[in-house]
């Protein structure tokens, strides 16, 4: 493309228009078998994807920057694009090529935008991890009410929840969105609370969150007169749906995903659990990010992407439903108990695809034939455990989902008959319905595939019917399909009977060329029955998609079926193979665990071949532990386990545990451990004081806290004062139960005082100067922290455990005295002086020197020297000291 400056090509001035309608997005401006871009979205694609940058001719003088992409592997190109936080604009070609050259020779395909590319809204297989969710979230207030929307396109699952804004941050943290709207005006102030999230901010004019408009906009979507059908909603759930609606048409172009009726959330249904304690539990996630040591890998026994996604949002949200609860519990319990079914159901389960995501892409119209034979795989599986579940009786939770299992036989029968076994990925490559379901897709497959057979076959036909054996059918490229005989032969071909049938085409030396009405149209069939024969597949095609499509709503039914049976079958596996117990679960105040274990960390002891030492803690009486005892022996473990027991018994699992009783926990606060938030300004102490600020503050007399460590990143007064301050309005204000590790040993003293306090250390024994940790927690106080001892077994130099040792006993002999000595006695100590330790070599000659030296002063009689002698006898031995 060579262009002069200042003219603008028909094809970049088409680009230039579809470009200003999508500026916050990269355009892929499709090209021929390419996705091309350019200007400033090359350059940003160029190098975030690592491709050639290039130009192409220039624009007002300029050079174009140009960069594309191949369009059969756009979709990795997608996926890293969306990970780095762009938005994709895809602009297809919406014409044939050559109806655009009808036009005229200059004439420009014509393009358009059809789908928008954002993180919230993906829905191709490759682009998203089938074993979570992909949601996208809109937050939206009027009036001071305020209400969180979000959806997974993927899979059609729409939920709303009324949300006051403190309460947005623990929601976020629970969902981990992709994306989330906003209204404009409101960005700003939703900063500070967003910006904590790994998660694309999309802000969106105000009318988008019309709840009056939208009202109308959503019962017209599920062709409804009135929400009222779905639950009670207030203007501002309202809003967040239409909001989620409305993107959702920019972003798809007007072809919506099939979105199920939304599911209204209570505000006290699930157990709050806070973005900071979701880090410190590692809930579902670990440190590090990633899957790998958080509580959802440990527990996770799903064998489907559906029951594992299940799984994702139970652990994040335990229910606080004690009904709820009760029937979860009663599935896996009577799968533990029924360990031969429990097996059967999970072998058949391995059979299912995943059912959600491939009904979104159909009605995306983004499926393809693998998708309809997934759906009939996993009909095929729902009849399998069906016939499974009526030999016995099933606990309400599992009786209902057998029941969804069932009614979509006709659709299973249809898709049976009209599917190849394995078909192709797309319907443009054909090839995928079955032999025998269409007559007329048979009849245009043997003539596209056995051509040569059928005209043989008409060539006997007319050799019977004439008479004429040499008679054959040839074809050349400018007659095409003809019949030729020899000149002998053609004068009965001329004659009646057959001259109305063989008409006369060429007469060359030796032979004579006839065709037929037959074979004239057989010709034109034998070459388009390739093109013919995929028209067809497209309308079956058509036409089973229409039929899933009227049926989303059953096959929405038994995915969740299917998914709730696979996490039951799952934690029955877990809790078999595990030894866990059923916990009991009621509305008192208890909270009584016997030998209790650490899910994450028995899991990995057990790989490495080694055992969890199981511990109790019983909260019911005194709903305070004070924890004492030394780094390294577990107080963090201990602390973490009890918190995910109360989250594993509320989601409806049984627990690493001898026995449990848990008095229904409404909020879990977990400060556990901490780090400098330098991009905020904050230290590491900041960060624990606002996380402790955040407990004190809303934690209520159901919510169980677990504190480590409060004050320990300030001067000793401070931090002792604060964590004395801490304990003591949890236990008279806040009332709830919690553990409290500390090491500062003063603080046991509050358990004299404190009826609701007790004392609990986690032991450990000396042996010949060396710390060996028990692992095991007892009631009562440890005298002293051994953090002298850990330090050497950390790989601190021995000159500096020496000292160590040295300075601990002085500080320590000098509090015991007490008198405040405490400046003199760090005086005394040449903390900055320590001399480096004697080599092994030289100790002999020091010890000889040090008897040298006191042998002669135990000669000396100081009584009897005089001044001047006992000043000699000083130069003799330093004079001594330093031959030696």
């Amino acid at each position: 493309m060579n262009t002069q400056a200042g003219t603008v090509t028909p094809m970049m001035a088409q680009y230039l228009e579809i470009k200003a309608a999508h500026a916050d997005a990269l355009l892929f401006y499709r090209m021929g078998d390419f996705y091309e871009m350019f200007f400033d979205d090359a350059v940003a694609a160029a190098e975030a994807l690592d491709i050639a940058l290039t130009k192409r001719g220039k624009h007002m003088g300029e050079d174009i920057a140009m960069c594309g992409v191949p369009v059969h592997a756009a979709e990795s190109y997608l996926l890293t694009l969306i990970r780095k936080g762009f938005r994709v604009a895809i602009a297809e070609q919406l014409e044939d090529p050559a109806e655009a050259k009808k036009r005229g020779s200059k004439s420009v395909v014509k393009r358009d935008v059809v789908r928008l590319v954002t993180p919230g809204t993906l829905t191709e297989e490759s682009l998203l991890d089938a074993r979570r969710h992909n949601f996208l979230a809109a937050f939206s207030e009027i009036r001071g009410d305020c209400a969180l929307a979000w959806v997974d396109i993927s899979t059609g699952a729409l939920s709303v929840l009324p949300c006051e804004r403190l309460a947005l941050g623990p929601e976020l943290a629970r969902l981990t969105p992709r994306e989330i709207l906003v209204e404009e005006t409101a960005e700003a102030e939703l900063a500070p609370v967003l910006e904590e999230f790994d998660l694309a901010v999309t802000p969106v004019h105000r009318t988008a969150f019309d709840s009056a408009n939208g009202q109308a906009r959503l019962c017209k979507l599920w062709n409804v007169a009135s929400l009222d059908a779905f639950g009670s909603f207030g203007r501002a759930e309202v809003a967040a749906m239409a909001a989620l609606v409305e993107y959702l048409e920019l972003t798809q172009k007007g072809n919506l995903p099939l979105l199920r009726p939304p599911q209204q959330e209570a505000r006290m249904s699930a157990m709050r659990i806070d973005a900071a304690t979701r880090r410190s539990l590692e809930l579902t996630h670990s440190m590090t990010g990633g899957r790998d040591g958080s509580l959802l890998q440990a527990v996770d026994r799903t064998v489907t992407a559906g029951g594992a996604r299940l799984l994702e949002r139970r652990v994040a949200s335990p229910s606080c439903r004690l009904d709820v609860i009760a029937a979860r519990q009663g599935a896996v319990a009577h799968l533990v108990e029924e360990s031969r079914l429990a097996a059967d159901l999970r072998a058949a389960l391995k059979g299912a695809h995943d059912l959600d995501r491939a009904l979104s892409r159909l009605a995306l119209d983004r499926g393809g034939p693998r998708d309809m034979a997934a759906i009939r795989a996993t009909l095929e599986v729902a009849g399998e455990i069906a016939a499974l579940g009526e030999a016995q009786e099933l606990p309400p939770l599992l009786a209902e989902a057998a029941r969804d299992l069932t009614g979509l036989e006709e659709l299973h029968e249809l898709l049976d008959q009209a599917l190849v076994a394995e078909p192709p990925l797309l319907a443009r490559d054909g090839g995928f319905v079955a032999q025998g379901f269409e007559a007329e897709l048979d009849e245009a497959r043997r003539l596209r595939d056995e051509g040569r057979g059928v005209i043989a076959g008409m060539q006997a036909d007319y050799a019977a019917e004439t008479g004429v054996q040499s008679l054959k059918i040839k074809h050349n490229n400018v007659l095409g399909y003809f019949i030729e005989t020899t000149a002998t032969h053609a004068a009965k071909m001329l004659a009646p009977p057959h001259s109305e049938r063989f008409i006369h085409r060429q007469t060359t030396a030796n032979q004579v060329r006839f065709t037929t009405v037959e074979l004239n149209e057989l010709e034109t069939r034998i070459l388009n029955a390739g093109g013919h024969a995929l028209e067809i597949e497209k309308r079956v095609y058509a036409r089973l998609r229409d039929a899933i499509l009227a049926q989303a709503a059953p096959l929405g039914q038994l995915a969740r079926a299917l998914s709730e049976m696979d996490l039951a079958s799952g934690l029955a596996d877990l809790a078999r193979g595990a030894g866990w117990c059923r916990p009991k679960v009621d509305d008192s105040r208890a909270f009584h665990v016997e030998s209790g274990r650490h899910p994450v960390v028995e899991a990995a002891l057990r790989r490495a071949g080694q055992s969890f030492v199981g511990n109790d803690c019983d909260l019911s009486d005194a709903s305070l532990w004070l924890l004492t005892g030394p780094n390294m022996a577990g107080k963090s473990t201990f602390l973490r386990q009890n918190a995910l027991i109360a989250v594993l018994a509320q989601m409806g699992s049984f627990v690493p545990a001898k026995s449990a009783h848990i008095g229904l926990v409404s909020q879990i606060f977990s400060r556990v451990g901490a780090s400098d938030d330098l991009a905020r300004g904050r230290s590491t102490f900041m960060v624990e004081m606002v996380e402790t600020a955040a407990i004190l503050n809303q934690a209520d007399d159901r919510a169980l806290v677990i504190l480590d460590e409060i004050g320990r990143g300030t001067a000793t007064y401070d931090g002792l004062s604060i964590a004395w301050a801490v304990l003591e309005h949890l236990h008279g204000v806040n009332r709830c139960r919690g553990i409290f590790a500390t090491h500062y040993h003063e603080m046991t003293r509050l358990a004299e005082s404190l009826d609701g306090v007790a004392t609990a250390t986690v032991a450990v024994r000396e042996w010949e100067g060396e710390v060996i940790f028990l692992h095991e927690v007892r009631r009562g106080s440890a005298d002293r922290s051994y953090g002298v001892q850990v330090a050497r077994l950390a790989g601190l130099p021995a000159s500096v455990v020496e000292r160590a040792r040295a300075v601990l006993q002085k500080l320590e002999s000098g509090e015991r005295e007490g008198g405040g000595k405490a400046e003199a006695l760090i005086e005394d100590l040449p903390l900055f002086a320590a001399q480096a330790p004697v080599p092994a070599a030289a100790a002999p000659a020091a010890a000889a020197q040090g008897s040298e030296v006191e042998a002669r002063l135990r000669e000396i009689d100081p009584d009897a020297l005089s001044p001047r002698e006992a000043l000699d006898l000083l130069y003799e031995l330093r004079a001594a000291a330093k031959a030696g």
